[in-house]
């Protein structure tokens, strides 16, 4: 079975329509030690075949459109969050104190490119708020790794002691991310299943074919599988709102780069309960990317969700899965590659490395917007809803252990320069990665720059 093949029996897509699916094979496009150029070819490819599916029933087609994946594409949108330019400037990656630190015994990565999680390291070293990155090496020299991590997480932190894939597998996280599926998925078996709305046909003579088309999504999601999951969405004619809370601002330059298509709009859901419960009674899909349980005590479990809305699609990413000892805790790419052995792998000379990009967060946003449209065509024949469940760890381990390495294959990478728009916007003049996702008549870009965090009022269009 190739990784397409496996990705798309993940997703519990037809066999049959693989055929649909056209590859071009670029050599060199993300280099790597571990298949990450497969990695990308697959999510971004079952994403085109999952839209392409979703078009022809909702147009009337008699078979899906032809998709397409060309790795020149799927590689440039796996780094968009380092091509984006506005006005000329490159964005911020990471800030200084997201790094890796030596330990007494290893190392030790951190996250702390948000303020509060910068203060909730700091305040776990014993450090005050203006606290030099030296003084915090000194701190995390001090410590052994796994100890650190445990302190920093106890804090409310964020840092992962180094592992090997060896050291990983001995992890109980590891067992229990193993033993799911790569795409957890189940059938809403709420007594009323007509009550999810109909959603009109597609005219597939339309100029750009659309098959998220008046589809209504709560995007409540960050950094950065979500929000690319909900950004693809948004390409493919989806009206995506995305909610923060007021005193949760997202980082200006990861908002402009997975905010293309949507709006934003913040909502304090225990001062406006109610306006909440407008939004969620017409909407079809809800996309949540905090940490499992997070969002529960809010009554936005998917269990709750479903039982106010019978026919909604709920679909979930998280860092580790909502399940094991580590189920309930934050976490980034960044930190998954450390964990899971990635980071060994990919390093040098004693030293971790990374992969080319974030592509356990590129890669699980596509799988989770496929998810979302999968779901979407099966609501299409028996009304009901579903819950879909995607982890960064997950996909870690799909990389690691399910896909083998071959060698480069097509003609040699050009580089991210022919794969790259501008537009105008609030922001400022824009360059940036164009979207990977796409098949006959589907559309070639979105439909509207990125807007200010927060911009937009909180109501549907």
């Amino acid at each position: 079975m190739t990784d397409i093949e496996f990705a798309w029996s993940a997703l519990g897509g037809d066999p049959a329509g693989l055929e649909h699916l056209t590859t071009v094979e670029r050599a060199g496009a993300l280099p790597a030690r571990l298949p990450v150029q497969q990695l990308a070819r697959a999510c971004v490819g079952v994403c085109a075949l999952a839209a392409a599916e979703l078009a022809a029933r909702r147009s009337g087609l008699d078979e899906p459109p032809g998709a397409l994946v060309d790795d020149a594409a799927v590689a440039a949108a796996f780094h968009s969050e380092r091509l984006l330019r506005i006005d000329g400037r490159a964005p911020v990656a990471f800030a200084p104190l997201s790094r890796f630190w030596r330990a007494t015994d290893g190392w030790v990565r951190t996250h702390a490119n948000y303020p509060h999680h910068r203060a909730r390291l700091l305040a776990a070293l014993g450090l005050g708020e203006d606290a030099p990155a030296a003084e915090v090496a000194a701190r995390f020299a001090e410590l052994p790794a796994v100890a650190a991590e445990e302190r920093v997480y106890g804090a409310g932190g964020l840092a992962v002691a180094l592992r090997t894939r060896e050291e990983w597998h001995a992890h109980p996280q590891a067992a229990e991310v193993a033993a799911r599926p790569l795409v957890e998925h189940e059938r809403s078996e709420h007594s009323e299943p007509a009550r999810a709305r109909v959603l009109p046909p597609l005219d597939p003579a339309a100029a750009s074919l659309l098959p998220a088309a008046g589809v209504r999504v709560l995007d409540l999601t960050r950094v950065l599988a979500g929000p690319v999951a909900t950004r693809t969405l948004a390409l493919l004619g989806a009206d995506v709102l995305r909610l923060d809370a007021p005193w949760l601002p997202e980082l200006p330059d990861q908002h402009a780069d997975t905010g293309f298509g949507k709006r934003s709009a913040t909502l304090d859901l225990t001062v406006a309960p109610d306006r909440f419960e407008e939004l969620l009674g017409a909407a079809d899909v809800v996309v949540t990317g905090y940490r499992p349980g997070a969002l529960d005590r809010l009554g936005l479990s998917p269990k709750a969700l479903l039982a106010r809305r019978p026919g909604l699609v709920v679909a979930q990413v998280s860092a580790w899965g909502g399940y094991g000892p580590w189920g309930g805790r934050r976490g980034f790419d960044s930190l998954v590659q450390v964990a899971t052995g990635i980071a060994v792998t990919e390093g040098a000379d004693g030293e971790p490395g990374a992969l080319p990009a974030q592509a356990l967060d590129h890669g699980t946003g596509y799988l989770l917007a496929a998810a979302v449209l999968r779901a979407l065509t099966e609501r299409s024949y028996d009304g009901r809803g579903r819950c879909v469940r995607l982890a960064l760890a997950r996909t870690a381990h799909w990389l690691t252990e399910g896909i083998r390495p071959a060698p480069d294959a097509g003609a040699p990478y050009p580089g991210p320069d022919a794969r790259v728009g501008e537009a105008d916007s609030t922001l400022g003049r824009l360059r940036y990665a164009l979207p990977p996702v796409s098949f006959t008549g589907g559309p070639a870009d979105w439909s509207r720059p990125p807007v200010p965090w927060g911009a937009d009022p909180a109501r549907w269009w």
